[in-house]
């Protein structure tokens, strides 16, 4: 049997309380954490995961914040496996680049943005669970940075180029279970598994012990969580049935066209190795039938020039043309080109 919960999931809590500004101070510790900077939430703005809704089967949540100094803030939870999941953060991150500027404003009021995406599956491939993506540009010739200058530095508040540019960071939690001291992989934990243990003591942590009690929802808000809790357990079994059946079918279309391969490959390399043993055997019985005729004819070249030799002398000890043509089986027009 499971263990009760006694904490709210981060994704549920993204979903009905941290969207209350009484919560803000839990976002806030874990924005804090993992962008090393205080954090401080000003407004909640218009996002597919801050609209008051029920989408309790649905396993993708999302809020958008703004920051005291007009950052955007863009949490997302994906529990479900997504290939093009990369370009998805980019696109999200580029719309709101475009939607939180109005047109003909000056290109230096374009707001930053940090989109902040925490996955239940293996994105990619790597051995990091927390990964930070972030913008340069490097000289291809020199290997430099480029900078900004002193004056763009002055007129934008900041001091690299990439601080200008959406950041992004993808959190791998699926697999992480191991309790720290260290404040982020603290979070990790939470995000992990719901649990808060004693000593946590990154910042928003505390405050996420004493308002993500599951015995302080309401016996509707429980059971409405539960039903959330059972609809992610069921579509995580689709999601692995579906990737089981996929899988077999897969591992028989495999077999069938590797098959289908392999026999091509045989035919053609039987063929080839055909053709080669065919050279080669047609090769060894010319040599040997070449030898053979070449041996009987040069010994019947070799016993007619001793033939022709033999009647040379006859002829030149002056026996008739008849004899010696008749004793030697030769021809009359043979024995005369010798004369």
């Amino acid at each position: 049997m499971a263990k009760e919960r006694t904490f709210i999931s981060f994704d549920w809590a993204l979903k009905r309380l941290l969207r209350n500004k009484a919560n803000f101070g839990v976002l806030e510790g874990f924005l804090s954490t993992l962008l090393n900077t205080e954090i401080k939430i000003h407004r909640l703005l218009e996002s597919e995961g801050n609209k008051d809704r029920d989408d309790s089967k649905m396993n993708r949540v999302d809020i958008l914040a703004e920051n005291t100094e007009g950052e955007l803030l863009l949490i997302e939870v994906q529990g479900e496996s997504e290939y093009a999941y990369f370009q998805r953060i980019l696109f999200g991150a580029s719309k709101l680049v475009t939607e939180y500027i109005d047109s003909g404003t000056n290109y230096d009021n374009v707001k930053k943005v940090y989109s902040i995406n925490i996955v239940y599956f293996d994105l990619g491939q790597g051995k990091d669970f927390v990964y930070h993506g972030k913008t340069e540009f490097r000289g291809v010739h020199h290997n430099d940075v480029l900078q900004l200058s002193t004056f763009q530095r002055q007129q934008f508040g900041v001091s690299e180029v990439y601080q200008l540019y959406p950041e992004y960071y993808i959190l791998k939690v699926n697999d992480f279970n191991q309790w720290s001291k260290v404040p982020l992989e603290q979070w990790i934990y939470f995000l992990a598994t719901s649990e808060i243990p004693e000593d946590a003591d990154a910042p928003g942590l505390q405050e996420a012990r004493e308002k993500l009690l599951v015995s302080k929802m309401s016996r509707e808000e429980q059971a409405a969580y539960r039903r959330y809790l059972d609809d992610r357990v069921i579509l995580a079994d689709q999601i692995f049935t579906a990737r089981g059946e996929g899988k077999l079918e897969g591992h028989w279309e495999g077999l069938e066209e590797g098959r289908k391969k392999g026999l091509e490959e045989g035919r053609k390399k039987g063929l080839e190795e055909g053709r080669k043993e065919g050279r080669k055997e047609g090769l060894e019985k010319g040599r040997k039938e070449g030898l053979e005729e070449g041996r009987k004819e040069g010994m019947e070249e070799g016993r007619k020039e001793e033939r022709l030799a033999n009647a040379r002398s006859l002829l030149a000890n002056g026996l008739p043309l008849d004899l010696i043509a008749k004793s030697l089986s030769l021809t009359h027009d043979e024995i005369e080109i010798l004369s």
